[in-house]
């Protein structure tokens, strides 16, 4: 028996009946949906079959050809969105602010098309992108496309080892770095650590690395015959075609790594037209995008959001994205309610940790901002929780506008559950991730049996058939893509497995417990990490918390917590006793905990998720594994002290 998508009385009738169109026919409802976005998406050659799958691995709209590029700026030019601006940049870092309309956008990458061709870059070569989030760096991902090359844009705030292992994992030829960048005000030398990265790969891997130096930035020094400046990369360009590419639907657009567990990062691979097509989808049903739209997501350019809803889903729309270089809180406490209102934004995409972030400093930061422009808030990267929840729905924006938190993993591409906003807003539910998005099949089950959870019961997260957004390949590691996503699991094998624990309850509403081996298990009771952070969160004196289970020989497992606490509270024993009862009161007596300790920061990766294995791996004392997406290491510590007391 298939869980039912959704329940009756909260979806409207027309939405309900598009989601059981996908699940009844998947085929024929992304055959019919690429066909309705041919209006804003270039095929050179419709394709012959909508879906052909060779398990484990399968492709979309065979036989067809398109370029995103080409979708992007040629088609919007030609739609008459010339003078339409498309990107808007604001720098917290630096302070810079610009904008560039898509004729503009549309030279700009027609001139960056000559001078990759103008420096030997083939179709299907690998070049890496460590740059920070600007127009340049959005122009140097089009123009790979546009020539056929294959980009990997790598997050510029990695180390060098970082670097050096997805260079090494691509086989990237070309570099496309910039001098410098900026933390918090203070210059980050990046040139250094790219030499620093080609240093530990062989020697013969990089052919080219081009440098962009903006205004004061520090001068670096250059490798004789592989380094070249930016004015001498552009100047190579001349006489070089600046036409498109005519790309197979199936021929890869990006990779892009993913840490997890494992020593090295998975580099998963997208596609022209798959990603293309569910990209403007997902851009369509669940955030509504319009031309008119002037879209504020605040992830960077290094993420799949970065990728998919700063550059690419806006600009297959035709609206405008504005692009923000920065933290939340530098150098003022209200930045993204400042960039939002001087934009005058219609839709906001946040990070849960970016809210939370903002809940400490109150509603006053918004306050001193128009925010009337403002029309939907969207939230992904965690459970956005219902504390949080309230106070962004509430507070801050009066009830008058839905806040709405949705779920998706690099290897979507896009949303996978969500609130179907632009097809019909469905009630919301705090600390869902509302339902299924059309197209996306999805089950709970039982991990050990391989049955179909009834509502309530958690379990590990399926999806019962791929999607054209859906990863279909691991570069280079084909063996670890089946045994990853399709046979880790043998009660699951022959369906993708998400890797999250969650339940759906009687409406058909999901709710995610945390990654399915973070889940607590405490005497026989499975309790989601996610669950009692939301607990510990709606204690007025937490403004984040970090959760883990460690062993316990009477119970299997018990709960230990670390705790961020608002301004105004201080760490006493009275207060951890206070929340123990708290946590208790709010989620009932099977919740044990082992200890709380509080902490100033909680160990997060640079995209604002909480490494909650990093918790119980340092507890075990085991191995860290891949730490190369941590955005403070500083944490570790931290961490490491408070488990040290826990133990005493």
């Amino acid at each position: 028996m298939t869980q039912k998508t959704v329940g009756t009385g909260l979806i409207p009738p027309h939405v309900k009946k598009f989601i059981d169109w996908a699940a009844e026919d998947t085929e024929g409802f992304w055959n019919h949906a690429a066909e309705q976005a041919m209006g804003e998406i270039k095929w050179f050659k419709k394709w012959d079959q909508a879906f052909k799958w060779e398990y484990p691995t399968f492709k979309w709209f065979v036989g067809g050809q398109t370029n995103i590029s080409y979708s992007c700026l040629d088609y919007n030019i030609e739609k008459g969105r010339a003078g339409r601006t498309a990107i808007v940049v604001e720098s917290g870092e630096t302070g810079e602010t610009g904008a560039v309309t898509y004729a503009q956008l549309f030279e700009l990458v027609k001139k960056y098309a000559r001078a990759l061709r103008g420096i030997g870059v083939q179709k299907g070569d690998r070049i890496a992108v460590y740059m920070p989030t600007s127009v340049e760096s959005v122009a140097t991902m089009l123009a790979c496309a546009r020539v056929g090359a294959i980009h990997v844009v790598i997050f510029a705030g990695f180390s060098s080892s970082a670097v050096a292992d997805r260079l090494q994992i691509s086989g990237a030829k070309y570099v496309i770095a910039q001098a410098e960048g900026s933390r918090r005000g203070k210059p980050v030398g990046l040139k250094p650590i790219v030499d620093e990265g080609i240093a530990k790969c062989p020697a013969d891997l990089i052919k080219k690395v081009v440098v962009l130096k903006k205004n004061d930035q520090q001068e670096y020094p250059m490798v004789s015959g592989r380094d070249i400046d930016w004015e001498e990369f552009l100047a190579g360009g001349e006489g070089q075609s600046d036409a498109c590419e005519i790309m197979d639907s199936n021929e890869p657009l990006f990779l892009l790594p993913t840490s997890g567990t494992t020593a090295k990062p998975k580099v998963t691979v997208q596609k022209h037209g798959g990603y293309q097509i569910y990209v403007y989808s997902m851009s369509q049903w669940v955030y509504g995008l319009q031309e008119s739209d002037v879209w504020f997501c605040t992830s960077d350019i290094g993420w799949i959001v970065g990728h998919s809803y700063n550059v690419y889903g806006p600009l297959l729309n035709g609206c405008t994205t504005v692009l923000y270089e920065g933290t939340p809180d530098y150098p003022n406490k209200d930045m993204w309610w400042s960039v939002a209102s001087r934009n005058k934004a219609t839709a906001l995409w946040l990070s849960p940790t970016g809210v939370r972030a903002l809940m400490r400093f109150g509603t006053g930061e918004a306050r001193k901002h128009d925010l009337s422009s403002v029309q939907r808030i969207f939230c992904a990267g965690e459970v956005l929780n219902p504390p949080a929840w309230s106070w962004l729905q509430e507070e801050v924006f009066e009830n008058r506008i839905p806040v709405m938190d949705h779920m998706w993993q690099t290897e979507t591409s896009g949303p996978i559950f969500a609130n179907p906003y632009g097809l019909g807003i469905i009630p919301i539910k705090p600390g869902s991730a509302h339902i299924p998005v059309p197209g996306v099949v999805a089950e709970v089950l039982d991990e050990k049996e391989g049955k179909v959870l009834p509502p309530n019961e958690k379990g590990v997260v399926v999806i019962k058939k791929p999607f054209p957004g859906l990863v279909s390949t691991l570069w280079g590691d084909e063996e670890g893509y089946l045994y990853n996503y399709w046979e880790r699991l043998p009660v699951t094998k022959g369906k993708y497995l998400c890797g999250d624990a969650a339940y759906f309850d009687e409406d058909g509403y999901i709710y995610f417990a945390g990654r399915s081996d973070e889940v607590i298990k405490i005497a026989a009771h499975r309790i989601g990490t996610v669950e009692v952070e939301s607990a510990l969160i709606s204690h007025p004196a937490v403004v984040e918390s970090g959760v883990s289970g460690v062993p316990d020989e009477l119970r299997g497992e018990v709960a230990c917590a670390f705790v961020v606490l608002k301004g105004g509270y201080e760490p006493s024993e009275e207060l951890k006793k206070e929340l123990i009862a708290h946590v208790r009161n709010t989620m009932g007596a099977i919740v044990v905990m082992r200890d709380i300790q509080f902490v100033g920061t909680l160990p997060k990766t640079r995209s604002g998720k909480i490494m909650r294995r990093v918790m119980k791996t340092l507890w075990l004392g085991n191995d860290l594994g891949d730490l190369s997406t941590i955005e403070e290491a500083a944490s570790i510590d931290e961490i490491k002290d408070a488990i040290s007391k826990m133990k005493d």
